[in-house]
């Protein structure tokens, strides 16, 4: 029998510095609500570095744990509980008491560090010793309607050491607690207290979250509410965990500055009049017409979604904590996106659903029912979603130890999704993650080969 994969070194809980916040609430929102009942948010960063096991044990995971402590004295809900109401007369609220805190895993991993950290396909399985779940869920006894409730750990964290090549950190976030922005002013201020050892640097460089909460719109609270059926939320509710074996493989596909401005020159040659035709219009255009000649199943959808905050009037701080997102969807049948002028049909369709969301006053805040229109003709056979976005630039995470080598967004295994992010060697280079079966995966690769060259 051959070594185990993951060897446990400690099992912590961080909490704030006793006494810095008290007990805490943030409500939520109906942009919080949607999230109730989807997957959870996994991502991994890895580090290059040749640590040892020694100074893992007596220099990292102290530092580690020290500045998540000063970080959540600032970003107090990462350490609380997701609390939901069986009744939508109790809004689900972020709720941290005094000794809350953030399970932390540190542990060793034998797995091949530059393997996991290629572009090429590579298992999914492999990844998942390196995510951390959720916790547990915990229910309450029957108290009366307005005390009975299921209380779900927001956040958790998995560092993993790689003897003499690297370090990982996994991150899961139950999706109700922030959108990429709020993760990513987390992880400015973690590593910015991780590399100074206080928080001096991020106070006087950065911005607090702001928690106020400036939206108020019972209506669709109750419309979103509704949708998720938080009345049966406490019997049917369980966090979905990634496990193997699956016969899914991921890979990473660069699409540089060079690349993307052919493909939009070539979009607005065929449509000038088309509307955002930007960087992200072409690239999910591309990688969707990819998708759909490599499956050809029927009717497909491609959504995405919108960070709202200054499109909201007035607008909100950038520094707004929670989930500030509208959604964006284009659908087409297969058969349009896979013939000569696959790609451009694409990004025609995303263009335009685009121009349609940013312009109507009320298209990124409709009542949950409304959405319904968008089946009337059945429900697509593939749905692809996107997840994170360019703007950010998560490759300057740095510990301390330098830029990450390699960021996945391992959660898109659950639904099919793509992830994007600004490149590491070029913010104006886009990287593109994406999970499929092994036999679809080689489809893809030749498909986005040929493709590529044929247009450029």
């Amino acid at each position: 029998m051959g070594s185990p994969i993951l060897t446990l070194i400690e099992q912590a809980h961080v909490s704030p510095p006793p006494g810095a916040i008290g007990d805490k609430l943030l409500p939520l929102t109906f942009f919080d609500f949607w999230w109730l009942t989807q997957p959870p948010v996994h991502y991994l960063f890895f580090y290059q570095s040749s640590v040892t096991q020694t100074q893992f044990i007596e220099t990292i995971i102290p530092n580690l744990k020290h500045s998540l402590s000063i970080t959540l004295q600032h970003f107090f809900p990462f350490a609380g509980n997701l609390i939901v109401y069986p009744t939508s007369t109790k809004n689900p609220e972020i709720r941290c008491v005094e000794g809350d805190s953030v399970a932390v895993t540190f542990a060793e991993c034998n797995l091949d560090f530059n393997k996991l950290t290629e572009n090429n396909p590579r298992d999914c399985d492999m990844f998942y010793h390196l995510i951390p779940p959720l916790g547990h869920t915990e229910q309450t006894l029957f108290l009366g309607p307005s005390l009975d409730f299921t209380k779900i750990p927001v956040f958790s964290l998995q560092v993993t050491l790689f003897p003499n090549y690297g370090i990982s950190i996994g991150m899961t976030n139950h999706h109700c607690l922030g959108d990429a922005s709020t993760r990513f002013s987390f992880l400015k201020a973690w590593t910015s207290i991780a590399r100074s050892g206080t928080d001096e640097s991020f106070l006087a460089n950065e911005t607090l979250p702001f928690y106020e909460r400036l939206v108020k719109n019972p209506k669709l609270d109750e419309s979103y509410l509704k949708f998720v059926k938080v009345e049966k939320f406490k019997e049917e509710y369980q966090p979905k965990i990634l496990c193997g074996p699956i016969d899914k493989v991921r890979a990473t596909f660069i699409l540089s500055r060079t690349m993307l401005n052919k493909l939009k020159s070539l979009v607005l040659t065929q449509l000038p009049t088309l509307a955002y035709v930007s960087s992200f219009t072409v690239a999910c255009a591309y990688i969707w017409s990819c998708i759909a000649k490599t499956r050809d199943d029927g009717v497909q959808m491609f959504g995405f979604t919108i960070d709202c905050r200054t499109r909201m009037n007035p607008p909100f701080p950038s520094a707004y904590f929670g989930n500030c997102l509208g959604g964006c969807m284009a659908m087409e049948n297969s058969k349009q996106l896979t013939g000569k002028e696959g790609f451009v049909t694409a990004a025609k369709l995303i263009g335009e659903s685009l121009h349609k969301t940013l312009t109507d006053k009320d298209g990124m805040f409709k009542e949950i029912e409304s959405y319904g229109d968008l089946f009337s003709n059945g429900i697509p056979e593939t749905m692809i979603g996107v997840a994170g976005t360019p703007k950010l630039k998560f490759y300057d995470m740095d510990f301390g130890w330098g830029r990450p080598k390699k960021i996945e967004t391992i959660s898109i295994d659950y639904n099919g999704s793509i992830s994007m992010n600004a490149s590491k060697e070029n913010y104006e280079d886009l990287e593109i993650g994406v999970c499929l079966s092994t036999t679809e995966m080689k489809c893809f690769v030749r498909i986005f080969e040929d493709g590529l060259e044929k247009y450029i």
